[in-house]
């Protein structure tokens, strides 16, 4: 029974970084924009689109939700229509955490004691390494063995991981591109409406804005 409560560590570790993320860090950097408490807006993104990402868990196919939801928010169809299918391949921060979360408890297994520069640099190789993760269910888990090398953990012990990947990616995959999906919108949005107080144009009224939306 110990290599279940280990899987369920793992997995606590990861959907608890992913978590961090949608409600503070990305709030964060909406609210530095903005100016603006952005949780009505992340918490619209959750329940529209990161909760039907969860289930679908693929990043390409939720993006009509997405095109969808960018729409009731009132925003240019010329820009959300380049902005969700590139944030559908590129912006893909669940993946990230993955890739960076995997490579280390890889590292930890075979006992490599990794410093807080190589943690920093794992960190950047695996943002960049998840632009390029399929949009597809379990993308993200065939870049970990590219990450383990940074480490000079041999393939066979970073396919081992892999496979880990795959037991619990019943909910990890579907926590990560529900991650994915709702930062597309919600970032796209918060760029949009940054360009509106620009403007001088209101931000929406669930923003505390004047501008009424059909939402």
């Amino acid at each position: 029974m110990s290599i279940f409560t280990d899987y369920g560590k793992l997995l606590i570790l990861l959907v608890g970084c992913m978590l961090a993320v949608a409600l503070i860090v990305d709030p964060l950097l909406a609210a530095i924009v903005l100016r603006r408490n952005p949780y009505p807006l992340v918490f619209r993104c959750l329940r529209e689109s990161g909760v039907t990402a969860f289930f679908t868990r693929s990043s390409a196919a939720n993006i009509p939700v997405n095109m969808e939801l960018c729409e009731k928010l009132g925003m240019d169809p010329e820009m959300y229509a380049v902005s969700i299918p590139l944030g559908a391949t590129i912006n893909m921060d669940g993946a990230a955490i993955t890739i960076a979360v995997m490579s280390l408890a890889a590292a930890n297994t075979v006992g490599i004691q990794v410093s807080f520069a190589t943690a920093l640099i794992l960190a950047f190789i695996a943002t960049l390494a998840a632009c390029g993760a399929s949009g597809v269910a379990g993308g993200s888990l065939l870049l970990i063995p590219m990450a383990c090398s940074l480490f000079g953990v041999n393939a066979d012990v970073a396919m081992q991981v892999v496979a880990v990947g795959f037991i619990i990616g019943v909910v990890q995959d579907s926590v990560e591109t529900a991650l994915n999906s709702s930062g597309d919108v919600m970032f796209a949005a918060t760029a949009e409406y940054a360009q509106w107080k620009k403007q001088g144009k209101s931000l929406p009224t669930f923003l505390g804005g004047d501008t009424k939306l059909d939402i």
